[in-house]
């Protein structure tokens, strides 16, 4: 299965869950995308090397039509992108898992660290529960 997670600038929430997904299962293909292309955020990429996963590699990239013909499944990571999604094809399902930007948290280091931390969790943890439906 090709699954594609959305949001709204392909920086941090969807970064993470794709690379939970590569992480976490070998059976399935994962990309991610955004509505607009904002750059990866340096912030998720530190918190994703605390848990052993590096997205450092992976890409900051507008949707394209060519990923919606390649999913088979879109989890929008975002209101925003869930608002603005294409219309998919009848083969493609869509989820969505409406998910706070931790791009927007304030506070000292420590506090917005811990903010992307929280979020790396629950991305975690969805991903787990898609995957074992899937």
């Amino acid at each position: 299965m090709n699954i594609l997670f959305l949001c709204t600038g392909n920086s941090c929430r969807s970064q993470m869950a794709e690379g939970w997904g590569r992480h976490l299962s070998q059976a399935h293909d994962f990309r991610s995308a955004g509505i607009e292309a904002h750059g990866k955020n340096p912030r998720a990429i530190a918190i994703m090397g605390e848990a052993g996963v590096d997205i450092s590699g992976q890409d900051s990239t507008r949707l394209t039509d060519e990923m919606l013909g390649w999913a088979d499944l879109v989890v929008t990571v975002c209101g925003h992108a869930d608002d603005n999604c294409p219309v998919l094809p009848d083969t493609v399902r869509k989820v969505h898992w409406p998910l706070e930007d931790p791009a927007k948290a304030t506070g000292n280091e420590d506090e917005i660290m811990q903010v992307f931390r929280n979020s790396r969790d629950e991305i975690k943890e969805r991903l787990q529960a898609l995957l074992e439906t899937l």
